[in-house]
């Protein structure tokens, strides 16, 4: 309820004790006098004034008023009150004194008005207390089969095409909507018709949700949007009824356009999960497959939605004439992250120096969402060092911070443990170097960023398409070589390669199971290679092929990675001298870019790296407890076991 509400009813509920408390004290007040001493009073012209009340059908009369008494020299009005029988005589010689005056029987109404003022009050109370809310309950009830689509205006909604960027194909084929729903005669004479539905399919962040945001700016249609969830509820057959009122609505306004953000969430396959049946959210999408094409469909509402999990819904979902057609959101390429990084730089303060295609062509893998996030990073780290523009080195870390974390200079560090992590990174970078079929090394750092302690990152020249075995193999050879150089100079083995461990074994196992590189197994997919499990569909499902398989496909991995542990095993003893060279390097420096280390295995010496006045350093703070284990968090992988931008090796 609004403030003033509440204060209203405080105060209605405060007059009632009040106009008690007041009635009370009236009666209390008044001196109860006796017949003869309303005589005397009378006689003496000590009466200051009274009323004689004849409304009353009793003998008795009631006489009230006020008398002068004198105390102390001192004159004082005191009221009385007496309930007498009063002769013709005795009410004549009252009356006479010209102080007693005889009251109308319309105070009869007054007095039953005040004394039925408390019971209205206190019924006004019930009233907003008790009537209301019921009445308003009521309301709410009838609405839970109301739908919550909102209807977005132009008004409203000033995201256009021009906002949208990295996704050309895509805005392609939204944009026909557009046009159809602007001039529908230019596709109707050839006997076309638009799609019924479009499902925008694609992984987080690339931009799903505000291409339809641009549909609904630019077009100049109604245009109806809702989330899958907002059809979930808890009473049975709501989420049915939401669904037909949300086309009763369309049909209304049609032409239009009706969105559905995450549709997984009331669209997954029916018969499947743990509950399975004919549950809420199975009544939801039947109710939802009907409206879209069934006996009573309606032409000029047109679906579009959007999920990240396409492989859940419902078959009967993505059939022609619901789901016509679905538009690929992908991630953006070099062209389409400079694009992106483009837009997204119209509301920051760029330096003149920076080059945008730099930041684009260093970010392979990364979607719309995170370049927008780069770009707000190194605008609040350039605020935070109180520069006027950001820069390139503020790109560059909040580059760094997105994929691999901020750097934890505060972390305690023994030289013990600083040392081990040097030469773990060098292994990792002289194995990368001395390979021929390993992407470019970016940079190497002692520095603790994210959950390791160091990093070796490197960086493809372009986005990664496809990947072949002899780069995958020497990928897992790269990954071997920390642990390699590790136990070379320690004698010892730590758990600073759980991580490289986990992504060798990982990436071996794509290649046997998935991508049909082994020899012996040969080119036969063994499992399936879902990223995610469908509970329900996945979890009870056996394994399709047989234990003397299993223990081939498992020997196999073994051999990969043996096979990487030996190659890079060679290349660290061989060049030992060059190994070295870097981890002292690193003890000195920190960090190393990719050039400084080609420059070690050529020449056996390092360039110490410029003092560069504009170089960014994250505040650090008060020492840390104890440095935690490496922890490697590779790319979400595009395929199994691989991201499509390069991982840190730490």
């Amino acid at each position: 309820m609004p403030a003033r509400t509440w204060i209203l009813m405080i105060l209605l509920s405060a007059l009632v004790p009040l106009l008690v408390l007041a009635s009370k004290a009236r009666s209390n007040n008044a001196e109860e006098i006796s017949h003869l001493r309303l005589l005397a009073l009378a006689r003496s012209g000590q009466v200051e004034s009274a009323r004689i009340n004849y409304s009353s059908e009793s003998p008795l009369r009631e006489v009230t008023g006020r008398y002068i008494k004198i105390e102390e020299g001192k004159t004082n009005l005191v009221p009385f009150i007496i309930n007498t029988r009063l002769t013709p005589d005795t009410e004549d010689l009252l009356l006479n004194t010209g102080t007693f005056k005889g009251t109308a029987s319309s105070n009869v109404w007054l007095s039953i008005f005040v004394q039925l003022v408390p019971f209205i009050i206190l019924g006004l109370l019930i009233w907003f207390f008790f009537v209301r809310q019921i009445r308003n309950a009521g309301r709410g009830a009838l609405s839970f089969g109301k739908s919550k689509a909102r209807l977005l205006t132009k008004e409203k909604n000033k995201t256009t095409f021009k906002d949208v960027a990295g996704v050309e194909e895509a805005k392609e084929e939204v944009s026909e909507l557009v046009e159809f729903l602007k001039d529908p005669k230019k596709f109707q004479k050839l006997g076309g018709r638009i799609p019924k539905g479009i499902l925008m399919v694609g992984p987080p962040g690339t931009g799903k949700t505000l291409l339809a945001k641009a549909i609904a700016g630019e077009a100049d249609a109604s245009f109806f949007s809702i989330s899958g969830s907002d059809f979930v509820e808890m009473f049975v057959g709501v989420g049915a009824s939401r669904v037909r009122d949300m086309f009763e609505q369309a049909r209304k306004n049609t032409p239009c356009l009706i969105f559905i953000d995450e549709i997984d969430a009331v669209g997954r396959s029916r018969g499947h999960g743990l509950g399975g049946g004919n549950d809420e959210r199975e009544q939801t999408l039947n109710a939802l497959l009907v409206e879209m094409d069934g006996f009573d469909t309606t032409e000029g509402i047109i679906i579009i939605a959007a999920t990240n999990r396409a492989d859940v819904l419902d078959p009967a979902l993505l059939r022609p004439g619901r789901f016509d057609r679905q538009v690929t959101v992908n991630l953006p390429d070099v062209r389409g992250r400079e694009a992106i990084l483009k837009v997204h730089a119209k509301n920051v303060k760029l330096d003149g120096s920076v080059d945008l295609s730099v930041i684009a062509r260093g970010t392979p893998g990364f979607s719309g969402a995170e370049l927008a996030n780069l770009l707000n990073e190194a605008a609040l780290l350039a605020a935070r060092t109180g520069r006027k523009s950001i820069g390139m080195a503020e790109l560059e870390e909040a580059r760094d911070k997105v994929r691999w974390g901020r750097e934890r200079r505060s972390l305690a560090m023994s030289e013990k443990e600083k040392r081990g992590t040097a030469w773990h990174e060098a292994g990792h970078a002289l194995v990368n170097v001395l390979l021929e079929h390993t992407h470019p090394l970016h940079k190497v750092t002692i520095i603790p960023r994210g959950q390791s302690l160091g990093s070796t990152m490197y960086l493809p020249e372009h986005d990664l398409l496809n990947r072949t075995r002899k780069e995958l193999q020497d990928l897992i050879a790269m990954t071997m070589g920390g642990r390699i150089a590790e136990e070379l100079i320690t004698d010892d083995i730590s758990t600073g390669a759980a991580g490289d461990i986990q992504q060798a074994t990982g990436m071996a196992r794509a290649m046997v199971m998935h991508y049909g590189m082994s020899d012996r197994l040969g080119m036969i997919q063994y499992g399936d290679a879902q990223e995610y499990v469908f509970l329900g569909r996945d979890m009870m499902r056996s394994k399709d092929y047989s234990e003397a398989t299993a223990q081939a496909i498992d020997a196999e991995v073994k051999r990969l990675i043996d096979d990487g542990y030996k190659r890079a095993n060679d290349l660290i003893t061989t060049h030992r001298d060059k190994l070295e060279a870097i981890a002292n390097a690193l003890l000195e420096h920190e960090t190393l870019d990719g050039k400084q280390v080609e420059e070690i295995v050529r020449t056996g010496r390092c360039t110490p790296p410029p003092e560069d006045p504009k170089q960014v350093d994250p505040p650090s703070g008060a020492p840390a407890g104890t440095p935690l284990p490496e922890v490697i968090k590779p790319v979400p992988p595009k395929l199994p076991g691989f991201g499509s931008a390069a991982p840190a090796a730490a």
